[in-house]
């Protein structure tokens, strides 16, 4: 590694120590003050960011900028060659609903969709004109930040419900459009998460409103035609630990309001063709029973952990008292199968799992309870259900795709058993499938675990060592990384790296345990298996120590963080994008908007002295040593409500002042986007392009002590 940087236009922040003692522990912040008193009112307006901290953010854009600008010519390419495999005026294949046929398409150019449909039968028995119900590329013209939230089209196929956020704050608007003139209604629905459930009759619909907290906790039903201030509570979550949430079954007959943890759960239900329905509890919130709810018939088909069920099971309740004394098995419990969800449709039940880290779909006949499944012969691969607009149907569609091969979409004839192939995604560019391989081998983590490491590369790389290696980490909140078709990473394959996707404990790849045993205070695991599959990369020649790029983001990027801290000299380069790196001063903070959430994820580290000191263990911002590090690049997004613009520019801040050799670190922040980044297609290709640019150059030798690239000098 080369010395630490001596350039003068590296931003150096003030240091303003801050301290408080927690559990007989003295904690000291000395960049606390980059957390604005106001941020509440930043993720509304970014422009009320207070100068002085906005100078330094905007010298970090500089800075950054400064180091990567012999890259701009390569950060082009890369743009130029991910937005070829893009084919631009792509289209969903419609899915069915009543008269007509729904789905979205992009025009050629366009950065956002437009939501369409047409009549399901014109003339000749062909489907009818195009109904451009929606042209978000039109709405987002002027904005220097557009997301479209949801668009759900009323039972009566009359209006359709859209709501977008214009911030990236994630606090969307909703707005009515009338699909007969193409106008909006009057009616403004402000703060809420973006999501809509009509009720039956098509005069109202139900919405989740963000508190001052940023956190989603009332339920409420809006009719067409009045002010939002008369909307009716369906329901409210004093909790700050939970967090509601909507959903409809397949069936349409009810909406689904769920309070949630990430490890407990409560669902109500409201009959949607009951204009004063009012919310009805299946079974009360008991510590770490979880439950999702599905309708058919009189009965209720209910996906749980309950009794045990650790990778859970399905069972059946009757509708009229669903209580948990009233549960029997319809699938039971299998260990090492990991249910992932389900749905049902007239006469079939179906359910998507994972074993062995494989997904597959099966299909339960619900009235002779035969079965059947659709699986692949893949060593790796994603699949995954779209499940449509109706219900009684006899059709399920499916997507495929594994990390050489594009996603395929089938219809699957649910009485035959027959596969319909109804699209592949398109690569303008040329792809052939046939000139990568794909692999899963499994490393070994310090206490004998299996971890497995899903991979790609060209054929016709040498093994030897010598590759470049691109190492892809998550491992937080049961999340599991799909195996599936990504066009972005070719970039760096086909420039002769080994892209791997390090399936580490955190997530559900290997069942529920893999999950448990990657959080609380098993949460190390998750870094011991990281570097467990780094090592393993470089001992079998995939590549070699030093040649290996990390990334990760949001929770994947604190994965970053805390292996930075732990085994820099194995990484060529860390790319944290959206880091959770300031984890314990962030989740002794409850009056953030997600912390009292995170509580069941990471620990209660204010009540909890052992939760305290084992966050404190391992939290990146709290554990960084006086030792050479890897160049870094960290991301954020001026007005992210999940984690803070502050965190990432802290951890840089820190990294700076106490590491002794190596780097460089740089930190971009986004100062018109939140936690996802920019939202346009095309856009997100820049910052994608940003993120390859620093791995290509970090692992071709990083930059030199005048913060020049090595390899271009």
């Amino acid at each position: 590694m080369t010395s630490q940087r001596r350039v003068s236009a590296q931003p150096v922040p003030a240091i303003r120590p801050q301290s408080n003692t927690v559990h007989g522990v003295v904690l000291t912040d000395d960049y606390a003050w980059l957390r604005a008193e106001n941020w509440r009112d930043v993720l509304r307006d970014p422009d009320v960011l207070p100068a002085e901290i906005r100078a330094h953010i905007e010298a970090e854009n500089a800075w950054c900028d400064k180091l990567m600008g012999p890259t701009r010519t390569l950060q082009r390419d890369l743009v130029k060659e991910m937005r070829g495999r893009i084919k631009e005026d792509d289209s969903e294949p419609p899915q069915p609903d009543g008269p007509f046929l729904y789905y979205s398409r992009y025009r050629r150019g366009g950065e956002h969709p437009l939501i369409c449909r047409k009549s399901r039968s014109g003339k000749g028995g062909k489907p009818g004109r195009e109904q451009v119900m929606l042209d978000t590329d039109a709405l987002s013209e002027g904005k220097e930040f557009f997301d479209l939230g949801d668009a759900e089209h009323s039972p009566d196929h009359r209006l359709l419900a859209w709501s977008a956020d214009e911030a990236g704050s994630e606090l969307y608007l909703i707005r009515i459009r009338d699909l007969s003139t193409g106008k909006d209604l009057p009616d403004r629905i402000a703060d809420t998460s973006g999501e809509m459930i009509w009720a039956a009759d098509s005069s109202a619909f139900a919405y989740v409103a963000l508190d001052d907290g940023h956190r989603p906790t009332r339920v409420l039903r809006h009719r067409l035609g009045t002010p939002q201030s008369e909307d009716e509570l369906l329901y409210e979550e004093t909790d700050p630990g939970l967090f509601a949430d909507i959903d409809q079954t397949q069936s349409r007959r009810f909406l689904l309001i769920s309070s949630s943890d990430h490890e407990t759960s409560e669902v109500r239900l409201v009959d949607l063709a009951d204009k004063a329905g009012t919310p009805k509890l299946i079974a009360a919130r008991q510590a770490g029973r979880q439950y999702s709810v599905e309708h058919h018939g009189d009965e209720l088909l209910i996906l749980t952990n309950a009794d045990g069920a650790e990778d859970f099971k399905i069972v059946r309740a009757p509708l009229a008292d669903p209580s948990p004394s009233n549960w029997v098995d319809l699938v039971p419990h299998k260990r090492g199968r990991l249910v992932l969800s389900h749905l049902c449709l007239a006469d079939r039940l179906i359910r998507l799992e994972r074993e062995e880290g494989l997904p597959r779909i099966v299909i339960r006949d619900l009235k002779s309870g035969a079965e059947n499944s659709i699986a692949f012969d893949e060593e790796a691969y994603g699949l995954g259900i779209d499940a449509g607009y109706e219900f009684d149907t006899d059709r399920l569609r499916f997507i495929y795709a594994s990390m050489a091969r594009p996603a395929e979409t089938f219809d699957y004839d649910l009485a035959t058993g027959e596969r319909t192939f109804v699209k592949r995604q398109e690569i303008p560019s040329g792809h052939d499938p046939d000139a990568y391989v794909v692999r899963r081998i499994f490393a070994t983590a310090k206490d004998g675990a299996k971890v497995p490491v899903s991979l790609l590369h060209r054929r016709d790389l040498v093994l030897d060592g010598s590759a470049p290696c691109l190492l892809y980490g998550y491992g937080s909140y049961g999340a599991a990384m799909s195996a599936s078709f990504r066009t972005r990473p070719l970039s760096l394959v086909d420039r002769g790296f080994v892209y791997a996707i390090a399936h580490i404990r955190g997530g559900t790849d290997k069942g529920w345990g893999w999950y448990l045993d990657g959080k609380r205070q098993n949460k190390p695991n998750s870094f011991s298996d990281f570097i467990a599959a780094g090592e393993m990369l470089a001992a079998d020649g995939f590549t070699s120590r030093g040649r290996i790029v990390a990334e990760g983001g949001s929770a994947g990027g604190m994965l970053m963080g805390a292996v930075a801290n732990l085994a820099p000299e194995l990484f060529a380069g860390i790319i944290a994008e959206v880091p959770f790196v300031d984890v314990l001063n962030t989740i002794l903070d409850e009056s953030l908007p997600l912390t009292p959430m995170e509580w069941p994820e990471w620990g209660d580290p204010i009540r909890d002295e052992a939760a305290f000191r084992t966050i404190l263990s391992y939290s990146p911002y709290d554990n960084v040593k006086a030792q050479a590090y890897p160049p870094i690049l960290a991301t954020g997004g001026l007005a992210d409500p999940r984690v803070t613009y502050w965190e990432p520019a802290k951890w840089v801040a820190r990294l700076r002042a106490t590491m002794t050799g190596g780097g460089p670190v740089m930190l971009h922040t986004n100062m018109d986007a939140g936690h996802a980044g920019a939202a346009g297609r095309f856009d997100s290709l820049k910052e994608t392009a940003l993120a390859y640019a620093f791995a290509i150059t970090a692992a071709a030798g990083g930059w030199d002590e005048a913060g020049e690239p090595v390899s271009s000098s």
